[in-house]
Parts: structure tokens; C-alpha cells; sequence
């Protein structure tokens, strides 16, 4: 899937119009690749490294879409950071920092570059390997999942403020009826409970058993919280570490399930947040 060979590398090279940038780091990646780190490297068949790559993503002169891998992570988070507060910046990165030109997006990208023409794939004979591709989220199924779970980290506000207290039980109850509660309070009709358990059970035991890296990551959040994002087969969990969690999975297509925070779910997430990956 990757292309690593000179051809390639100079097709990318020249004349890139760089129209956006991600990190690819065990704790910053685009979930949508994968549950975690290395399976979201080795989606565009890249080593996970430890300290990670920076994807930039353009088009050539005629208007092909290409992903320039590089390893100046820095490089590429300053560029992000200067984006986001809506500065210029020119990321141009050095040609000794470039690990690999791959043909195609591996992320949807919705703008374009000015005055070439509209981003199509590179033509055969000029590209290393098929096409990098956005995972196709059409239909409710992991990709679609953990994107579900990356805008409720980002909409939080919105999100709880759709869910009322008084429907959660007091901490003086069961874990069982904890969950139950929680499922009655916002999480429709479908009886999902022994899924929110099984997802509870499997990030209780990444605290004992370290998972892939990546599958727990914790983020600013205000205050003196954290955001934490935790990820397993078929499951994401968003939640702030002073507030309740929300669930998704991939037999409950469409639903988020909140999660009150009962007696048991402070101390899972005061674990989770003491093992995660952090944003250096």
C-alpha cells in the first residue's frame, strides 16, 4: 500500500500543495485508521515507531492527491498549532525527513488546492502501490464508530448537557444497577446493558494488562480533568475523569450510552487516566 521508492518520492515532492496535516503518534492518530497506535500504522503499512510521524497531505502540479509521510513530528505540530489559532504557516518539510510518498488520502479532505485541477488519484504508472483510501464510513461499523466517539470528545458540552443527573442512581448502588440505570437514563430502549458491562470489564483489565499503545489516551480537559479516550474490539469509551463516560459499539449502531458515574466508574477512570498516553 505504501510507496518508499525515489519515483515516488519526487512525484510527491514536486510542486506539493500542502492542504492539511495530522499526527500519527501512540497519542495523537486518527482513530478512524484504527482502535490503537500500531493499527493505525498499519493501515498505511508503516513501523510503529515510538516516536511517531507527522502525514501531510497535498496535491501534485496535475492535481493528484498524495500523502507525504515525514518524521519531523515537530515540524507538523507546529503547523497544526498555528492552523488551529487560524496563523499562516508554510510547512514545507525538509527531503531528509521524508520516510515514504504514498498515492492517495488515507482521511477524507474536504478542500482543495487552487488552480490545479480537482484531487483524483495518481495514474498508475507514476504511483507505488493502490491508492490510499478513507475508510469507507457509510454504514455504522468500527471507522464510523470511533469517528462517533472523536466528536463527542470534541462536542462534550453538548452532549452531556443532553443527559440529566437525577437520572443517574446515587453511588450507594450496585455496579449492575449503575448500569442499568445509566442505559434507562438516555440510552434508548435496546436492552444494551451486558454490553456496557463487557466494555467496563475490559478497560478494567487494561489497568493489569497494559493494551497495544494508543488504546488509552487522555487530553486536556477544563479544569483539573482529563478527557480519556480508551478503545477496544468493537468499543469506544469517551469520558472526563471528574464526570461521566459515553459508550459506543458496534452491535448498537448509531447509539452512545451513557454511563453514570455510580461507585465504580471514578476509580476505572483515575486508573485509566495514570496509564495513559499523554500529548508530549
Amino acid at each position: 500500500m505504501a510507496g518508499t521508492d525515489e519515483e515516488a518520492v519526487a512525484a510527491a515532492d514536486d510542486a506539493l500543495y500542502v492542504l492539511t496535516a495530522v499526527l500519527l503518534t501512540p497519542a495523537q492518530f486518527p482513530s478512524v485508521l484504527g482502535d490503537d497506535y500500531p493499527e493505525a500504522c498499519a493501515a498505511l503499512d508503516l513501523a510503529p515507531l515510538a516516536d511517531g510521524y507527522g502525514l501531510v497531505l497535498g496535491q501534485d502540479g496535475g492535481g493528484a492527491r498524495w500523502t507525504v509521510v515525514i518524521d519531523d513530528v515537530s515540524l507538523v505540530a507546529v503547523a497544526i498549532a498555528s492552523w488551529d489559532c487560524g496563523m499562516e504557516y508554510d510547512l514545507s518539510p525538509d527531503e531528509r525527513t521524508v520516510v515514504a510518498a504514498m498515492p492517495g488520502w488515507p482521511l477524507a479532505v474536504a478542500v482543495a488546492a487552487p488552480g490545479v485541477p480537482a484531487p483524483h488519484d495518481p495514474a498508475p504508472e507514476g504511483a507505488d502501490g493502490s491508492p490510499l483510501s478513507p475508510p469507507d464510513t457509510s454504514h455504522w461499523g468500527p471507522a464510523q464508530r470511533r469517528l462517533g466517539a472523536d466528536e463527542i470528545a470534541l462536542q462534550w458540552a453538548v452532549w452531556r448537557e443532553q443527559i440529566d443527573d437525577a437520572d443517574f442512581p446515587t453511588s450507594g448502588e450496585t455496579a449492575e444497577k449503575a448500569s442499568d440505570a445509566a442505559l434507562d437514563g438516555g440510552a434508548g430502549s435496546a436492552p444494551t446493558h451486558l454490553g456496557i458491562r463487557r466494555v467496563l470489564a475490559e478497560a478494567r483489565a487494561y489497568v493489569d494488562t497494559p493494551p497495544p499503545l494508543g488504546r488509552v489516551r487522555s487530553s486536556f480537559a477544563p479544569g483539573d480533568a482529563r478527557t480519556l479516550r480508551a478503545d477496544g474490539p468493537g468499543w469506544s469509551m469517551v469520558a472526563r475523569t471528574d464526570d461521566i463516560a459515553f459508550v459506543l459499539l458496534d452491535e448498537e449502531p448509531g447509539e452512545v450510552l451513557p454511563v453514570g458515574r455510580g461507585p465504580e466508574l471514578p476509580g476505572l477512570l483515575e486508573a485509566l487516566d495514570k496509564m495513559a498516553v499523554r500529548p508530549s
